[in-house]
């Protein structure tokens, strides 16, 4: 079974109430009709009920109904979920007028409902921007306790199955911090060892945090930076197998690491790799798709409290359906801390 089917799997067999605020974007709704087809999790759809169901037809889904719909006009918990909100942001002064006005924004709704227990995750991003989607998830649901700050994580799947776990590897962050400070990669690297561990199954991450320098083999600001954050990391998580500063080919291929970090459990053998800001990790996770053949999915946002995740707006069917089964993994794993 590959890693995927995997993570299919596993939702299934727990079904997990998962929003999706975009409720009349066709690509959300067609995958929405296949998630609820094979089971994979208990959808929310926000929207006109009319609406979404007269689509449904258009399009020939006939299983949408199975899906609680609900219109944020018409919510019947939109009090509750308003005072609520104006409650969390009372410091910043938000008022119930205010607040009731938001929650017609089926995102900040969604959030709301994830919050209050309602639901265990959110996904979005087909139609609305990275920014949009984030914005109320911090407002509302906020960062997991000792952590400040997002990331996200890209899952690649090679052919090459001598290369992470069985040809997966798990980088960040690629998508939400352009240029992190030694605690933030420190945070950065000890989320993704759970992503790892939640969504991909490795029962041991093996963590390197990338450089252009190999345990000194050049001096620099950026390098001292990651030689910070390997330290700040295992301070989090001391359990946590993390080494660095280490370059890629040291992180990945045994003979290399044995020859530039002799002694390290992570050189030549790393699964989760922690690259040193956002261009690279963009940059990076891009060539390897298209140049090295991988496949990417993705990105996977963590360090919230509760999961939402967020779509491409260039995103396939496949890709929604996906990333409802994965946020469904986090919910899941988030339920047995």
């Amino acid at each position: 079974m590959d890693l995927i089917s995997e993570i299919v799997a596993r939702a299934k067999a727990n079904p997990q109430r998962i929003v999706l605020p975009e409720g009349t974007e066709e690509r959300t709704l067609k995958a929405a009709d296949q998630l609820l087809r094979d089971g994979i999790a208990k959808l929310i759809i926000l929207g006109n009920p009319a609406e979404i169901m007269n689509l449904a037809g258009q399009w020939g889904l006939t299983n949408i109904g199975k899906a609680t719909i609900i219109d944020p006009e018409n919510c019947p918990k939109r009090e509750e979920y308003a005072q609520l909100l104006c409650e969390l942001r009372k410091k910043k002064g938000m008022t119930i007028e205010e607040a009731r006005k938001l929650t017609l924004d089926p995102l900040y709704l969604g959030c709301l409902m994830v919050k209050s227990g309602d639901a265990e995750g959110q996904l979005a991003g087909a139609r609305n921007t990275t920014g949009n989607v984030l914005r109320p998830a911090l407002q509302i649901i906020k960062t997991l306790p000792g952590i400040t700050t997002v990331s996200g994580t890209m899952l690649l799947i090679t052919k090459h199955k001598e290369l992470g776990k069985n040809g997966v590897l798990v980088m960040s962050d690629v998508a939400v911090t352009p240029a992190p400070t030694a605690e933030q990669l420190a945070q950065i690297a000890v989320c993704t060892e759970h992503t790892a561990k939640s969504v991909v199954g490795i029962e041991e991450p093996k963590v390197a945090m990338l450089s252009f320098s190999t345990k000194g083999s050049a001096e620099h600001e950026l390098v001292d930076k990651v030689i910070e954050a390997t330290r700040l990391a295992k301070e989090m998580n001391p359990a946590m197998k993390v080494d660095g500063e280490m370059q890629a080919d040291a992180a990945l291929v045994p003979f290399i690491g044995a020859s530039k970090a002799p002694g390290s459990e992570v050189a030549g053998y790393a699964n989760v790799l922690i690259v040193p800001n956002l261009e690279v990790g963009n940059i990076g996770y891009k060539l390897a798709q298209r140049l090295g053949d991988m496949e990417a999915v993705g990105p996977i946002l963590q360090g919230m409290a509760q999961p939402v995740n967020d779509l491409s707006r260039g995103c396939s069917i496949d890709d929604v359906y996906n990333m409802v089964a994965i946020t469904a993994n986090q919910a899941i794993a988030g339920n047995k801390q």
